[in-house]
């Protein structure tokens, strides 16, 4: 399932970075970004509603970051309001995010998925600098969005759901 999810995370960041590369209006983007931030926050919320393990409630609470950036990115874009909350929001995300990799990395021993989450800060980070402090690094973002996109997301959703990852 977590692939599932993985995927439409890949998905969600390729349409950003389209807009963010001016090939598409923020608000026909902002409803697949509420789709998926649905999606992101409804499947974790049953995993640790129903979950007993503390490894699989502690992974599962890694998507709520994701779901609620996806449903303020849609939410913002939608009702075209200012981006500087958001942008806040993205910085706690990103130093969150470093605190999931280095749990991946010390603790649940998957080096792979360190990187990952250390290459998601960097992304929530540039997000930060561009909506927050209006920094006008649109096109750098969308292109770090787009290779994050399929790197970090849709590829290892496929190796996933394959049962070829290498971790």
């Amino acid at each position: 399932m977590a692939a599932v999810g993985l995927l439409y995370v890949g998905g969600v960041l390729f349409v950003n970075a389209v807009m963010l590369l001016g090939k598409a209006e923020p608000r026909s983007v902002g409803i697949f970004n509420l789709f998926v931030g649905v999606l992101q926050v409804v499947v974790p919320f049953y995993i640790i509603a129903t979950a007993s393990d503390p490894d699989v409630i502690l992974n599962a609470s890694g998507i709520f970051l994701f779901g609620f950036t996806y449903l303020y990115v849609g939410i913002t874009n939608l009702w075209d309001f200012d981006t500087s909350g958001l942008g806040w929001y993205c910085l706690w995300v990103a130093i969150i995010a470093i605190v999931y990799s280095m749990l991946n990395f010390f603790y649940f021993g998957d080096p792979i998925f360190g990187i990952i989450w250390l290459a998601w800060s960097f992304l929530w980070t540039l997000f930060f600098i561009l909506l927050a402090l209006k920094r006008e690094i649109s096109r750098f973002t969308g292109w770090v969005t787009m290779i994050v996109a399929w790197t970090t997301c849709v590829i290892p959703a496929y190796l996933l759901m394959t049962g070829t990852f290498p971790s």
